[in-house]
């Protein structure tokens, strides 16, 4: 058994003791929100083994008197950086900072504050697995450092962890293997656990199933449309919320090195 799959295993573990808290109330899931979410992803290669990561997202929600309009209230806007290191073909990992900005769940209320600013420090490791037949699979471990406060008005900051592990593969449909003008699908799961002094019964932050397709325009550029539904556990532990998104992405790999060294690696994201 690899140590991939024992972690897995641990995390699995973890997730379904979470949906056994308090076994004395039925379990209650109330779906809350659906939304429109735009990322852009850039990464850019300095080196064989150095490079920068950058996510930037503007995400939107459903109107406050209809759950299924997607949109109708800003959400967040998220920006993510970091420093990509390629320790070799299989593993790399990236470090750096995010700043959130935080949305008002309720424009015009005045108990609210417009906007929050949530500054995190994050880290993550991604393992590729070899090529198996037309598919590639990916195990993302990433943790965050997050300083967050809610958008009532003089609410303090609270400081938090968070684990995610995600699973999820790239499969051409088109050719063997991704390469421009490739169609691919996606499909993915991710479990978000955390801890701190203000969670209690929900250890449970998230879990997400996120599928779509992809299409690589050229070696620099490539589209992603998908759905994304998450189940998250609510500080009773016994309730849970859920929501449907539609992810709207564009990805962007750049490379600085010589072209007679190397081309641009097709970036598909993470």
């Amino acid at each position: 058994m690899t140590k991939s799959t024992l972690i897995l295993l641990s995390l699995l573990f973890v997730f379904f003791q979470a949906l056994g808290q308090k076994a004395d109330q039925p379990s209650v899931t109330t779906m809350e929100e659906t939304g429109l979410w735009f990322g852009a992803y850039l990464k850019i290669q300095f080196s064989p083994k150095l490079g920068y990561y950058g996510e930037h997202h503007w995400r939107v929600r459903n109107s406050l008197d209809d759950v299924w309009s997607f949109y109708g209230r800003k959400r967040q806007m998220y920006n993510r950086f970091g420093l990509n290191i390629f320790f070799n073909e299989y593993f790399e990992g990236v470090i750096g900072p995010t700043l959130v900005l935080n949305f008002t769940p309720e424009p015009g209320n005045p108990e609210y504050e417009k906007v929050t600013y949530e500054p995190r420090i994050w880290h993550q490791w991604l393992l590729k697995m070899p090529q198996i037949g037309r598919f590639k699979i990916y195990h993302q471990f990433r943790f965050e450092h997050r300083w967050k406060r809610k958008n009532d008005v003089n609410a303090e900051y609270k400081y938090t962890n968070r684990y995610r592990y995600k699973l999820f593969a790239y499969i051409p449909l088109n050719t063997k293997k991704i390469k421009p003008k490739t169609l691919f699908f996606s499909p993915s799961a991710e479990l978000f656990m955390h801890s701190g002094k203000s969670i209690g019964a929900n250890p449970m932050e998230d879990f997400r199933t996120y599928n779509g397709f992809g299409y690589v325009l050229n070696q620099n550029i490539t589209f992603f449309v998908g759905h994304m539904y998450t189940l998250g556990q609510k500080t009773s532990g016994y309730e849970y919320r859920s929501s449907n998104i539609l992810r709207f992405n564009v990805f962007i790999g750049l490379d600085t090195q010589k072209a007679d060294n190397t081309i641009p690696k097709i970036n598909l994201g993470y």
